[in-house]
């Protein structure tokens, strides 16, 4: 069997990205569940809090379902001794208008290099460059989400494969209950002739036959074949669109669940029964699975 390539997504997966040069170093760490809708959690150091709708944005525009959290660190790698910038204009000034004082008032008390530098603004703290910062979390998130779908590519192909796989049983169950269908019907028949044989009864012939026939309607199950292997097809035809399916294949195993069970509710032998329990379980395994599918 040969499994085609897909491109549907699972909505589980997890990234970070790293960035760092001589003045900072960001990274960006994306979470990513089974959700109904997108919905974005954004956790931003407070530097970059102005940036928040616009890397929400970026994130809307790259994903169509899941619950996403998205948390970016950042940190300078500038030394603190590179931090300490001594205002030199400062310091003369202070040392001018000591002078200016010690003239005035005829007292000689000199400053000291601790008092020089406690006072305000003799010591500058660089300004941060946030411009820079925000490009490169911008463009480091578009790395980001880049690996992080091609994780849930990866989850997706495998997401395709546990379905096709499931999809093609189904379609070997449902065959094997459409060829046993005279065979269904003959055995009705022969359960009826029994009885009424075993009861002594007398029955004309034509009334059961028309009996039979009527039997034969309720437990007919052509449409029900039908329908799922029309829906197994439709399943197989969803996995290889390159849109968010998730919500479709949803719908398709609502129907699948529906027609399997009309199916058992028609079951008039073991053999058909038993198929019924094996095509439940495999319903089931699909409908969990496409779950997690965006």
């Amino acid at each position: 069997m040969t499994i085609k390539k897909s491109s549907l997504q699972s909505m589980t997966a997890y990234a970070r990205g790293q960035f760092t040069d001589e003045s900072s170093s960001l990274e960006w760490e994306l979470r990513s569940v089974n959700h109904r809708y997108l919905d974005v959690s954004l956790y931003l150091p407070s530097s970059l809090f102005s940036d928040q709708n616009e890397l929400k944005e970026q994130i809307r525009n790259t994903l169509k379902r899941g619950k996403i959290e998205a948390q970016l660190s950042y940190e300078s790698t500038v030394t603190n001794a590179r931090k300490i910038i001594i205002n030199k204009e400062q310091v003369k000034a202070l040392l001018d208008a000591q002078q200016q004082i010690e003239t005035l008032t005829q007292k000689a008390n000199s400053l000291s290099i601790i008092d020089i530098l406690n006072w305000q603004g003799v010591i500058e703290t660089p300004t941060t460059d946030l411009s820079n910062i925000s490009k490169q979390a911008h463009k480091l998130l578009e790395k980001t989400l880049e690996d992080l779908i091609a994780t849930r590519l990866r989850e997706g192909q495998q997401l395709s494969q546990f379905i096709t796989i499931r999809c093609d049983k189904i379609a070997s169950i449902v065959d094997s209950v459409r060829s046993r269908r005279k065979e269904v019907l003959l055995v009705l028949r022969k359960k009826v002739l029994k009885r009424i044989a075993d009861l002594d009864l007398s029955i004309d012939e034509n009334r059961l036959e028309q009996e039979l026939v009527i039997q034969a309607q309720r437990l007919d199950v052509s449409e029900e074949i039908d329908r799922l292997t029309a829906h197994i097809q439709e399943v197989k035809r969803v996995l290889q669109r390159k849109d968010a399916v998730g919500r479709r294949l949803d719908f398709l195993m609502q129907e699948l669940n529906r027609e399997v069970n009309t199916l058992g509710s028609k079951s008039n032998d073991a053999k058909t029964t038993q198929a019924v329990v094996d095509l439940k379980v495999l319903v089931e395994q699909m409908r969990e699975q496409v779950q997690n599918i965006e």
